[in-house]
């Protein structure tokens, strides 16, 4: 009989590399007391990269350079809620770095929840999910999800012309009804600066 360790290294090489995993995962496979001791060992055999307690990476290289690529912080994020799932989506400061408009990486990045808050570290970054009103989940379309938040992150007295040259390329590459049909969630002042900058006006005009 094949011992845990390699029990749960053959299922990795029947999967795709680039994967989080969780302790739960292989529950399947081998006992619960097996399982810690064994992905310890794969850890240490850089089979596995632990990226926080009960959570693994199966890490994908580069063919090229043999760099290991590593998942983001919203991969992980993502991926912790698909677990529980709940649903996410990310604040006003992780939006704004994503559209460009800081070059900031927040230490402390936080998703707003439909499910249990926690925290949760991975390396020397800590992810924060906090319980927020359904309302925050109503969007349809990602894009205008980040603009919204990243702009209410801003502040209406602080949006320059920068910020409107800097989001629009990242909206007018979506599909303008499907954005226009987000539009009733966002604030009044935001929704207008959208609108400007699909509809073709001029996208360096600061909006009052």
């Amino acid at each position: 009989m094949q011992s845990s360790e390699k029990q749960i290294e053959g299922y990795l090489k029947d999967k795709r590399n680039g994967k989080i995993y969780f302790t739960s995962d292989f529950r399947h496979l081998v006992s619960e007391s097996a399982i810690r001791m064994a992905l310890s060992r794969l850890v240490k055999k850089k089979t596995l990269i632990r990226l926080a307690q009960g959570v693994f990476y199966y890490p994908k290289i580069d063919r090229k350079t043999g760099i290991t690529l590593l998942p983001s912080i919203e991969d992980i994020a993502e991926a912790l809620a698909k677990r529980d799932k709940a649903r996410i989506v990310p604040t006003g400061a992780y939006a704004m770095n994503k559209l460009g408009l800081s070059t900031q990486v927040p230490m402390k990045i936080v998703f707003l929840t439909d499910n249990v808050p926690r925290k949760v570290k991975i390396g020397r970054t800590w992810i924060t999910f906090k319980k927020a009103a359904t309302k925050n989940f109503a969007y349809k379309r990602y894009v205008t999800m980040l603009v919204s938040f990243a702009l209410s992150e801003i502040g209406k007295d602080n949006v320059n012309p920068q910020n409107i040259v800097t989001i629009a390329p990242t909206l007018l590459q979506e599909d303008k009804e499907k954005i226009k049909k987000d539009l009733p969630l966002t604030p009044a002042w935001i929704r207008k600066i959208i609108e400007n900058i699909i509809d073709g006006e001029n996208n360096n005009k600061q909006m009052a």
